[in-house]
């Protein structure tokens, strides 16, 4: 499925004034889709902002709950957050990024130059009272080549790392109404998994089995992983997997305090546009470099053994 075609019901559906992600009373950094647009000239008058530099940091209040499903405390999500004119934008295209980068571009088909067979004329040119015909894998046969048809490529695009974070924190905290924050309850399944529990507790926490929820934490115990894995409708998120689908996807949000610390340090409104190293785009970079390393210097063992047996011959 094309991305456009998966990104734009999302878009829309954040966009609508009757959506559970942002309703008329939430805080919302998307413009509704009636908003006047200005005349293009007057567009075209005004100075280009950068988006990064029109920043603005949005605090919420999120609610602290225990296991049982009582209100605890409250913690404070800080983070930034792109302009009303240019988040939707800004959401459209990381979200499209993360979606056409996900293609793996493998779908292939042959043409009639490389179907097996139809070497040999069917029948000869005239006095068949039929259309001439030089083969039998022409397109227009069953089993024939297919024209036009799609080739193995490279479907990826690129967005800048800092406006694909800045996707990311717009979106969380867009969501941030319909939002919570969970303390640790490892404790509650160390006896073992059992998914009757978990989906108890998310009824506790006042969330809907059926209804699509994201889960975040900075890590999972496996006790707790194997009793949410199975329930369809929950997505248990960390550092490495969050993206930007689930979040527009789900229609709660839930954390642990550990990942409204992480939020807060890596999306928060005191951290620092500059570049800094990022544990998981860093981290691919630096296998890449690594594995790039060690096949440089396979290929020079080779050569450095052909040089010695050279010197020894002479």
């Amino acid at each position: 499925m094309p991305a456009a075609a998966v990104a734009s019901p999302l878009l829309l559906s954040l966009s609508s004034s009757s959506s559970l992600f942002l309703s008329s009373s939430s805080t919302s950094f998307f413009p509704p889709s009636s908003a006047a647009v200005a005349p293009h000239a007057a567009v075209r008058t005004k100075a280009a902002v950068s988006v990064l530099r029109a920043l603005r940091a949005e605090a919420a209040t999120l609610p602290v709950l225990s296991f049982t499903g009582e209100k605890v405390g409250e913690v404070t999500l800080d983070l930034k957050s792109a302009p009303p004119s240019t988040a939707r934008a800004v959401v459209h295209r990381a979200i499209i990024t993360d979606r056409q980068n996900a293609r793996r571009g493998t779908a292939s088909t042959l043409t009639r130059g490389e179907v097996r067979g139809g070497g040999r004329k069917p029948y000869q040119q005239k006095k068949t009272g039929k259309a001439r015909r030089g083969s039998q894998r022409t397109p227009l046969r069953p089993g024939g080549g297919v024209v036009f048809g799609p080739k193995p490529r490279d479907w990826s695009i690129k967005i800048n790392r800092k406006e694909k974070r800045l996707a990311i924190s717009t979106a969380i905290v867009s969501a941030a109404k319909d939002a919570f924050v969970v303390e640790e309850f490892e404790e509650a399944f160390a006896s073992g998994p059992k998914t009757r529990d978990f989906v108890a507790a998310l009824q506790r926490w006042g969330l809907d089995p059926k209804q699509k929820a994201m889960f975040f934490a900075t890590d999972f115990d496996d006790n707790v992983r194997l009793s949410g894995r199975n329930i369809g409708s929950l997505k248990m998120l960390t550092p490495r997997t969050l993206n930007l689908y689930d979040i527009l996807d789900a229609r709660k949000l839930f954390f642990t305090p550990a990942a409204v610390d992480y939020l807060n340090s890596r999306y928060g409104a005191s951290v620092s546009d500059d570049y800094y190293t990022d544990d998981e785009d860093d981290g691919e970079e630096e296998l890449v470099e690594q594995e790039a390393e060690e096949g440089t210097t396979a290929d020079a063992a080779p050569d450095a053994t052909e040089e010695g047996e050279a010197d020894s011959s002479s």
